[in-house]
C-alpha cells in the first residue's frame, strides 16, 4: 500500500536527481535560445554560405533522433579525441536539437512582419542591423513567445534521455530505485511524474504569463 512515509524515502534521492535535471534545462535553454536566433538569422542572410550552414544544420538535428544524437556526441566523438562529460553531451545535444526547431520559430516571426516596416526604417536611414535590433526584432519576439513556451516544455521531457549516457538526473536516480525497489514501482514512477510537473510549472506559468504581456503591448 501507498504510504506518505513511503514517499519520504524516495523524496530525498530522486531531489538529487532533480538538481540535475534541472542544470541540463537551464543550461539547455540558454544555449537552445542562443542558437536559435543564431541559426535562424542566419537562414535568412544574403550570404548563401551562410544560408547553406545554416539550413544544413538545422536540417541535420531536425531530421535525426534527439536519442541517436546524443550517443553520437558522447560515445563517438571520443574516438576523434573530444571526450565529453555526461552534462555537457546531454546539454549539447540538447541544445544543438531544440535550436534548430526554435531557429525555424525565429525564422517564421522575422518573415511575417510586414516588409511595409522595413521600408520604413530604410526610409529613415537605419542600417540592416539597426533595422533588426528597432525595428524588426522587437515585434517578431512577441510573435515567438508561444512557440518557445512549447519548445521549453519539450526540453523538460527530452531532458529524461540525459540518464541513458549515465547522468545522475531524475529519470536515472528512478531507475536506480526502481531497480533496487521492485515492489514500489508504481511510488517511484508516479513521484517522478509530479517531480516533472513540479519542475516544469514555473515555466508554464511563466510562459503564459509573458504570452499575455505581449497581447497587452507589454513586451
Amino acid at each position: 500500500m501507498i504510504t506518505i512515509n513511503t514517499y519520504f524515502e524516495l523524496i530525498p534521492s530522486l531531489l538529487n536527481g532533480a538538481k540535475i535535471t534541472i542544470q541540463v534545462l537551464v543550461l539547455s535553454l540558454i544555449f537552445t535560445y542562443s542558437i536559435a536566433f543564431i541559426a535562424g538569422l542566419g537562414k535568412l542572410s544574403k550570404y548563401l554560405i551562410i544560408r547553406g550552414i545554416s539550413s544544413v544544420y538545422i536540417e541535420i538535428f531536425r531530421g535525426t533522433s534527439l536519442l541517436v544524437q546524443l550517443f553520437w556526441i558522447y560515445f563517438v566523438l571520443p574516438f576523434f579525441g573530444i571526450e565529453l562529460s555526461a552534462l555537457a553531451a546531454g546539454v549539447i545535444a540538447m541544445s544543438l536539437c531544440y535550436g534548430a526547431y526554435a531557429s525555424e520559430i525565429v525564422r517564421g516571426a522575422i518573415l511575417s512582419i510586414p516588409k511595409g516596416q522595413t521600408e520604413a526604417a530604410i526610409a529613415l536611414n537605419m542600417t540592416p542591423f539597426q533595422r533588426m535590433r528597432r525595428i524588426i526584432i522587437p515585434q517578431a519576439i512577441k510573435i515567438m513567445l508561444p512557440g518557445f513556451g512549447n519548445i521549453s516544455i519539450e526540453l523538460i521531457k527530452g531532458t529524461a534521455l540525459v540518464s541513458l549516457i549515465t547522468l545522475g538526473d531524475l529519470t536515472y536516480h528512478a531507475l536506480t530505485l526502481r531497480n533496487t525497489n521492485v515492489g514500489l514501482t508504481t511510488e517511484i514512477f508516479t513521484a517522478l511524474i509530479i517531480l516533472y510537473f513540479v519542475i516544469a510549472l514555473p515555466l508554464i506559468i511563466l510562459a503564459r504569463w509573458l504570452e499575455r504581456r505581449a497581447t497587452m503591448g507589454g513586451v
